[in-house]
């Protein structure tokens, strides 16, 4: 611990805290978008869960940082690109994701949806086990971070008990806002699809930036807070014009 009572450790923990809170955001939003579809009474208690469970797997993986190493390490080669333990997961990983926006992103525009009551303990069982099976694909760019950014454990940790902390903060607002746009909840699918494809491309040795994946994010949310403040304003024009004509 005396580590991060240094100005060095503590800019450490500064900066290493603040980036995972941005490589927590991906995860914040799946959480969001699948516990919508529970009862409102379990939503937040899946929500917390979530969280607590990527929390546990990343600091589980700091402490196995000796395996965490070894998943870099080539197990079989394809067409002359050696496949690492890494790459194994990402695509897996990555290809869940893409399936996973793909049938939300259906199931939003297309299904008809019919309530059920019932099946509450099963759907949240299964709903808790997307969440963890994410939490393990997203926790990997996390730890690794982590791993590049500082070289003592108690700031490592300490930075994603921070983040994690901001992050339940936040994941009532964040729920809320997504819920109550459907045209964000869509655009945020569409962010968790474009994300899978670059983490299949990443599994396959082709890298790309994540910057400029956060970039092309934050520009298109920008784009629709833009269109959401834009449809509020016309929305009493409409209601006078509509009066006016009666």
């Amino acid at each position: 611990m005396d580590a991060l009572l240094t100005a060095d450790g503590l800019v450490a923990l500064a900066t290493l805290a603040a980036l995972e809170i941005v490589l927590g955001v991906d995860n914040v939003v799946f959480i969001a978008i699948l516990t919508a579809r529970l009862p409102a009474r379990q939503q937040e208690i899946a929500r917390r869960l979530g969280l607590m469970l990527a929390l546990g797997i990343r600091i589980a993986l700091l402490f196995a940082i000796s395996w965490m190493m070894g998943l870099n390490r080539p197990w079989f080669t394809v067409l002359g690109h050696p496949v690492t333990g890494r790459d194994l997961i990402l695509i897996a990983g990555g290809l869940f994701l893409i399936g996973k926006a793909t049938w939300e992103i259906y199931d939003k525009l297309e299904a008809e949806h019919v309530e059920h009551e019932g099946g509450g303990r099963g759907r949240f069982a299964t709903v808790l086990a997307q969440i963890l099976v994410l939490d393990i694909v997203f926790s990997l760019d996390s730890v690794i971070t982590a791993v590049g950014m500082a070289n003592q454990l108690s700031i490592m940790i300490a930075a994603m008990v921070i983040a994690m902390l901001v992050m339940l903060v936040s994941m009532g607002a964040v729920a809320g806002f997504v819920e109550r746009h459907p045209s964000v909840k869509i655009l945020a699918l569409s962010f968790l699809l474009l994300i899978g494809v670059v983490l299949v491309a990443d599994g396959m040795g082709q890298h790309v930036s994540k910057a400029y994946i956060y970039v092309a994010m934050a520009f298109s949310l920008f784009v629709e807070l833009l269109n959401l403040r834009y449809r509020k304003r016309r929305q009493p024009v409409r209601l006078h014009g509509r009066r006016a004509r009666r």
